[in-house]
């Protein structure tokens, strides 16, 4: 099979969906690589890397997207690459369509199968492909979160672990899963005072014994949701429901509750954001403010450390490639096949019932009467 990694366009992404590891265990099974020139640079990978490990450098992107059958890429294609999807060819990425339902429909016209990686489950029900950059996006919120709260980004002025004499900054991490460990795991290492709240009493113990009593535990009743809010110096959003738009775990009323410069990251923002006032932003323009409120709602958070995110993203989704180039869309998401979850779109046809879910509320959204 000929796959193809193209450059990354949309804003502030850096990330590349192959490496040379990645190139030469593709070669080695007998496929043709190709990627586009500069393709890598953003992860301080060179085009002759690539090269010495088989690959072939197109400087077009129309022409990387011409030659393959299977594209594989690290985000969703934005609008004015889609014109290059067609029936025959396949499409392997971070999707996230429960937010953005019109460009489920415009895959959908395209006719190309679409694989999502963030729908791609194990036996156990887990997100493989999801996971290495939940990873990476809970570690570098805390970061964010602490440099949003610095008085020149607008923030309270305080720092996470406090000094002798002066007690350390609250924060309150909603949602237990990978990103919500991983940020409460720097948080603490940065001396924070830190609770964690879920609605999974098995996950909370499961935190509970990780961090040793380094960090609350707290069940995710909305009435613990607003006491955290009151005393919490940064909120890191990390609430995840597989392949659905996230909740909003707070809206802009709980904002008057919060001190004043407070900050809140949502690191769901992909999945259309656990805030009622969230909105995207870019790393080069990535905090707003309402209500007194800084808002830190960076789309791709890992795009910030390209270097470790391509890694760490292409050692979990390389075996998923090596299927989809062996079998094809249709037999490796076959109903035994642990790709099929990952399947969104194939056929002009919305496959994923989650995203099928939501894409039928925006249009029923859209239909009703002002």
């Amino acid at each position: 099979m000929r796959i193809a990694a193209p450059t990354e366009i949309k804003s502030d992404e850096y990330r590349v969906s192959l490496t040379p590891a990645g190139v030469r265990e593709l070669v080695s099974h007998g496929h043709e690589v190709v990627v586009q020139a500069g393709a890598g640079a953003g992860s301080r990978i060179e085009d002759r890397e690539y090269e010495r490990e088989g690959a072939r450098i197109l400087a077009e992107a129309e022409q990387v997207w011409a030659e393959a059958e299977l594209i594989v890429k690290v985000k969703e294609p934005q609008r004015e690459e889609l014109v290059y999807l067609s029936e025959d060819k396949t499409l392997f990425t971070y999707l996230h369509l429960a937010a953005d339902a019109e460009l489920a429909l415009l895959l959908c016209a395209s006719g190309a199968a679409c694989v999502a990686y963030e729908t791609v489950e194990d036996d156990a029900g887990r997100l493989p492909l999801l996971a290495p950059m939940s990873e990476v996006a809970g570690r570098v919120a805390a970061h964010a979160g602490a440099g949003a709260l610095h008085a020149p980004a607008g923030g309270r002025g305080v720092v996470l672990g406090g000094v002798v004499g002066v007690s350390p900054a609250t924060v309150v991490v909603i949602g237990g899963g990978v990103v919500g460990e991983n940020a409460a795991r720097v948080a603490i290492g940065m001396g924070a005072r830190v609770t964690i709240l879920d609605r999974s009493l098995p996950r909370l113990r499961e935190l509970a014994g990780l961090f040793d009593g380094r960090a609350e535990t707290v069940y995710a009743s909305s009435l613990a949701v607003e006491g955290a809010l009151a005393e919490a110096d940064l909120v890191i959003g990390a609430v995840l429901v597989h392949g659905a738009r996230a909740p909003h775990v707070v809206c802009r009323a709980d904002l008057a509750r919060m001190k004043p410069g407070a900050v809140l990251v949502d690191v769901s923002i992909d999945q259309g954001g656990c805030f009622e006032t969230s909105r995207p932003t870019t790393h080069s323009d990535p905090t707003y403010e309402v209500d007194g409120i800084q808002h830190y709602c960076v789309a791709n958070i890992p795009g910030a450390v390209p270097t470790t995110s391509t890694f760490a993203l292409t050692n979990a989704t390389l075996p998923c490639v090596l299927e989809l180039a062996r079998e094809g869309a249709e037999r490796a998401t076959r109903p035994d096949a642990g790709l099929r979850v990952g399947l969104n779109v194939i056929s002009g046809e919305i496959v994923n019932p989650a995203v099928a879910d939501a894409v039928s509320l925006w249009e029923a959204d859209s239909a009703a009467p002002a």
